[in-house]
């Protein structure tokens, strides 16, 4: 039998000396690798010294100290599922790369081609069901990103690109739902604006969870994401440099902060005609496409302005992409493509540029632009002795259902491949207009409650009714159409 003395040389090695049986001349060093047990942890630190004392075989067996290795792995491995069981578990941490944080404050820290992206520790909750970014520089491209993802979301990829994950993309106001191609949601957010995003209700049954973003404390719209067990977390990406942004996890978002979204259904009986714009009480949204000049928005109110109602106003909520909004007078059965003013029997006053339209696609310098939170206004000064005809009748829009609409007006300025159908059609309409207009009145407009011009124009058969147009998306303004009486 052979007796084997064995030293710790390092905490990953055993050094020793093999002898024969009964001689100490012939020992020869042996060294026993032994690797760390699982996690990474080692000898004690204090162990300076290891003595096995063993008879065995002439020929060492290392695997025995692989078969003591595998069993110190697998007395770590249970202790990990028994404190998983115990929920005896580090608490979630939150996960960012490619981003500075400084408290609340994100900072992209890459190089303009690598995504950063930042995931909260914790999922939305009953509890906790929303939470807000403002964006505080652009950087840039503005390529800010707010949404939800699962726990162990890719930090190298922008929220709302991989499956279980949706975002709102600041830099074109898209909505990225488990794919790389968004879709047009809402309006674009720039500097100063608060991103919002909720669970407005979840279904386990179904594993599906309803998402809702908005934009400066209004809803934007909702969708539907796949649920997951581990629920959905607050994420938020950016993609070029400069970009910095403020996150708020203990935001709250309350429906009363809009008011006219309370009033639902309370003044739809004072639009006539609404064309890709959504009422909600007083406010009116557009929902068209916004790609080209055929997808205007159109609202039309119910009643004309006469002498006892002879003025309205409009508040831009929000400018949208490009704030093509318009504010003015069109005769009832105005093209319901055509921005008020384009078209001949109507005036309106353009917030986009400030110019004024006259039955024109070209139009005339006349005020200062308008902005978020602008009031526009528009009225009709009328002569004294100026009757109406019919004025005294209520409403007759019942009766102009009844009647052929002339929907073939035409602008050339816009439409020039319509040849020489459009130009019958306008050659018409001129004719039919010269046998409806009544007298003149001057038509005047107002920002923020001061005098921007008037316009002396004729007024059609049926009279001048209040219009209101929209072209980009995000676009939303609030409407009195009685503001004054008399």
């Amino acid at each position: 039998m052979v007796g084997s003395v064995l030293e710790l040389a390092t905490p990953r090695s055993l050094v020793g000396f093999q002898r024969g049986e009964g001689s100490k001349t012939n020992a020869r060093p042996v060294e026993l690798s032994v690797p760390p047990c699982s996690g990474g942890s080692e000898f004690p630190a204090q162990t300076t010294s290891l003595c096995i004392l063993s008879w065995i075989n002439p020929t060492v067996k290392l695997r025995e100290m692989d078969d003591i290795n595998l069993h110190h792995r697998f007395l770590n491995w249970r202790r990990r599922i028994r404190e998983r069981e115990m929920g005896e578990v580090r608490p979630a941490q939150e996960r960012f790369m490619r981003l500075l944080k400084n408290g609340d404050i994100l900072s992209y820290q890459g190089n303009s081609d690598e995504v950063g992206c930042y995931v909260a520790p914790q999922p939305l909750s009953k509890g906790t069901c929303y939470f807000e970014v403002t964006i505080v520089d652009t950087g840039l491209r503005g390529t800010i990103a707010v949404g939800l993802v699962p726990r162990f979301y890719r930090l190298d990829h922008q929220p709302g690109w991989l499956p279980y994950s949706v975002a709102y993309h600041a830099v074109n106001g898209k909505l990225y739902n488990g794919n790389p191609l968004g879709q047009q949601f809402g309006p674009q957010c720039v500097r100063g604006d608060r991103i919002g995003c909720g669970i407005h209700s979840e279904n386990p049954a179904a594993g599906i969870t309803t998402v809702f973003f908005t934009k400066n404390g209004i809803e934007v719209g909702s969708a539907e994401v796949p649920g997951t067990t581990e629920g959905l977390f607050p994420a938020v990406g950016m993609h070029s440099l400069g970009e910095v942004a403020r996150v708020d996890l203990q935001a709250q978002w309350l429906l009363e902060e809009d008011e006219s979204m309370m009033m639902v259904d309370s003044h739809e009986d004072d639009w006539g005609r609404l064309f890709d714009v959504r009422a909600s009480g007083t406010l009116l949204e557009y929902v068209g496409k916004g790609k080209s000049i055929m997808d205007v928005g159109l609202a039309q109110a119910r009643q004309p302005l006469t002498t006892r109602c002879h003025y309205f106003e409009v508040e831009i909520v929000d400018a949208g992409e490009k704030c093509y909004i318009a504010l003015g007078l069109a005769r009832r059965d105005y093209p319901k493509n055509r921005h008020p003013g384009w078209s001949r029997g109507s005036v309106a006053y353009h917030a986009d540029d400030g110019k004024l339209f006259h039955g024109s696609g070209v139009g005339d310098a006349f005020g200062p632009r308008c902005l978020k939170g602008d009031i526009m206004g528009c009225g009709i000064m009328f002569p004294r002795d100026y009757i109406r005809d019919g004025e005294a009748d209520g409403d007759d829009w019942e009766r102009l259902e009844d009647q052929p609409r002339q929907e073939g007006i035409q602008n050339v300025l816009y439409l020039n491949d319509e040849g020489e159908e459009e130009e019958e059609e306008e050659e018409g309409d001129m004719e039919m207009e010269r046998g409806q207009e009544g007298r003149k009145v001057a038509v005047f407009f107002t920002r923020n409650g001061k005098l921007m011009g008037r316009r002396e124009v004729g007024v059609p058969l049926g009279g001048l009714y209040p219009t209101v147009g929209m072209l980009s998306s995000g676009e939303k303004v609030k409407v009195d159409l009685h503001p004054l009486s008399g």
